[in-house]
């Protein structure tokens, strides 16, 4: 996110003299709509080449804070591939699901989710963190508690994470309840409309900003050995080198 920001420095001024686009930086890119409306169309083009001719593996997770299977999914996988092979990762993660959202007469978003409000209020929480803690390295393992441990309702599980972690937790849960976590859900919720395949189910995945239902499999059957497969960098994590040999011997027998 912070290099999203960084890379787009240059035309913020410009695009605030506009004044059409009142989306938060780290989505502009998102989705081809937003980036029309805040007219860096061009820059996300060059911004998309550059960040598909790294090694890294672009991987993101569609989740809601709430569901069984995403929890499963960070707890089985999600979680130890980050802790093992993060470093050839870009991992993107995006809090709403399979929520729907109406604008109401004030002008502001309201959200339906799946399992209820609290799991609004979870989403709401966990996409104020992304914003507000920018680095995937300090909001990662602050969400990755919240959707590891079963504490209850996600306020008292943020409570106990950010204490856990050492976070801040008032202005995010500030955040949740303002016009800009408002708006911030709805870019996630936008940026989940606009998959192409429509996703079906959450969690939903893509990899290199592909989604199939081989690839699903395979990241919630084996997700650290996708990753490592999918890695064209000269030099894999020490995990991943484990694993090619683990493989190697099963086959020799």
């Amino acid at each position: 996110m912070y290099k999203v920001i960084v890379f787009f420095a240059s035309v913020i001024f410009v695009t605030s003299l506009k004044n059409e686009c009142n989306v938060p930086p780290e989505f502009w890119c998102s989705s081809e709509e937003i980036a029309t409306q805040c007219q860096v169309t061009e820059q996300c083009h060059r911004y998309h080449q550059s960040k598909a001719s790294t090694d890294k593996v672009q991987f993101t997770l569609y989740f809601e804070s709430l569901c069984p299977d995403c929890k499963n999914f960070f707890q089985k996988q999600l979680t130890k591939t980050y802790n093992e092979i993060g470093e050839i990762m870009d991992l993107t993660l995006v809090p709403y699901g399979n929520a729907e959202e109406k604008r109401d007469v004030s002008g502001q978003w309201k959200f339906t989710c799946q399992h209820g409000e609290e799991e609004c209020v979870g989403n709401l929480i966990e996409t104020c963190a992304i914003h507000l803690l920018k680095n995937i390295s300090s909001y990662f393992p602050f969400i990755s508690c919240i959707e590891n441990e079963q504490f209850g309702v996600p306020k008292t599980s943020a409570e106990k994470c950010a204490r856990k972690l050492g976070i801040d937790l008032k202005p995010i849960m500030d955040c949740s309840t303002s016009k800009l976590g408002n708006s911030l859900e709805h870019w996630m919720a936008q940026k989940t409309n606009a998959l192409n395949p429509p996703h079906k189910y959450v969690p939903w995945v893509t990899l290199n900003g592909v989604h199939t239902e081989e690839i699903e499999k395979k990241a919630e059957a084996d997700l650290t050995k996708l990753i490592c497969d999918t890695y064209k960098g000269s030099s894999k994590p020490a995990a991943c080198n484990k694993m090619d040999n683990f493989h190697h011997s099963w086959r020799e027998l």
